[in-house]
C-alpha cells in the first residue's frame, strides 16, 4: 500500500542533518511503502520562540532535504506568528519560491491568539495548508502557548479558507475528534504516541475517512508502528487508502 507520511522530522535536535543520514531514512521509509514525506523542521532546536535568523536556518535546512531527494521530500515552512506579518511573509515567500507546500506551527503562541491572523489570511492566499502543533491542554498552564484541540479547532473555524492540519490524533484523543466535527477545513494527523486501541475505527466513524491524514512524528516515533495502527485499524480497505494515501495526494495536489 502506498503511503505518505505527513508529519515528520527528519532532522531532530541536529541528528540526521547529513546526507548519509537523509539517504538511510529515505530508503528505510521507501521499504515500507511510504512514497513522500512531510519535513516540518528541527523545530525545537532553538526552544519554543525561534528568531527569524533561526527560523531561516532550519528552513534551509528542509531545503537541502529537498534538494537531496526532490521526488521524497514535501518541506514545510516553519514559522513564528509572534514575529509579526512581514517577517513571517519575508520568510514564507523565500520557502515557497524554493518549493515548500506548507506551513508548520509549533509552540511559539496559542492558536487562539490576534498574532495567527496575518499568516492565516498568508495560507489563504496561496492556497496551502497550515499544520499546527496540537495537544490535550485542558486545564494546564501549558496551554498558553500548546494548542488545545479546542484552539485550533476554533482556529479552523475562524478562517474557513484556510486548510488546518491539527496534529497528533494520539495526544488530542477522542476529544479532539468531536471538537473537530463540522469543520470541512480541518484534517486531523494520526502521528504521536502509543497506538490506543479503537482510535483510528472513532475518528473514522465520526468524521469520515476523508479528512484524516496519516502522520509518524518521526524519529521520535517508529515507522513501522506508526503504519500498523492504521493497516491493523478495524476500518474498510478503502479507507486505509484513503488516510494513508490519496487523502494527502489530493490535499498537496500532487501529479
Amino acid at each position: 500500500m502506498k503511503i505518505i507520511d505527513v508529519h515528520a522530522h527528519p532532522v531532530f535536535f541536529g541528528k540526521g542533518k547529513t546526507k548519509p543520514e537523509t539517504d538511510k531514512l529515505v530508503a528505510y521509509a521507501k521499504s515500507l511503502g511510504i512514497e513522500k514525506m512531510v519535513c516540518l523542521g528541527d523545530v525545537l532546536v532553538h526552544g519554543p520562540n525561534p528568531s527569524a535568523e533561526q527560523l531561516e536556518a532550519i528552513n534551509t535546512q528542509s531545503e537541502q532535504l529537498l534538494a537531496w531527494h526532490p521526488d521524497f521530500f514535501i518541506p514545510f515552512c516553519y514559522l513564528n506568528p509572534t514575529l509579526g506579518e512581514k517577517s513571517l511573509r519575508s520568510e514564507l515567500d523565500r520557502c515557497l519560491a524554493a518549493g515548500f507546500q506548507g506551513i508548520k506551527l509549533e509552540i511559539a503562541n496559542n492558536a487562539r491568539d490576534p498574532v495567527m491572523e496575518p499568516l492565516m489570511r498568508a495560507a489563504a492566499e496561496h492556497d496551502i495548508p497550515v499544520l499546527q502543533h496540537t495537544w490535550d491542554t485542558l486545564g494546564k498552564a501549558m496551554r498558553k502557548t500548546h494548542s488545545d484541540p479546542s484552539d485550533t479547532c476554533l482556529l479552523a473555524r475562524r478562517f474557513p479558507d484556510t486548510k488546518v492540519i491539527m496534529a497528533h490524533l494520539y495526544g488530542f484523543g477522542v476529544r479532539g475528534v468531536l471538537e473537530a466535527i463540522g469543520l470541512p477545513n480541518l484534517y486531523i494527523d494520526t502521528s504521536s504516541c502509543l497506538p490506543f486501541a479503537g482510535l483510528i475505527e472513532y475518528a473514522v466513524e465520526k468524521l469520515g475517512p476523508d479528512r484524516i491524514l496519516y502522520g509518524s512524528d518521526i524519529p521520535i516515533r517508529e515507522l513501522g508502528q506508526c503504519i500498523g495502527r492504521v493497516t491493523g485499524s478495524d476500518i474498510s480497505p478503502s479507507a486505509k487508502e484513503k488516510i494513508l494515501y490519496s487523502n494527502a495526494h489530493t490535499l498537496f495536489k500532487l501529479a
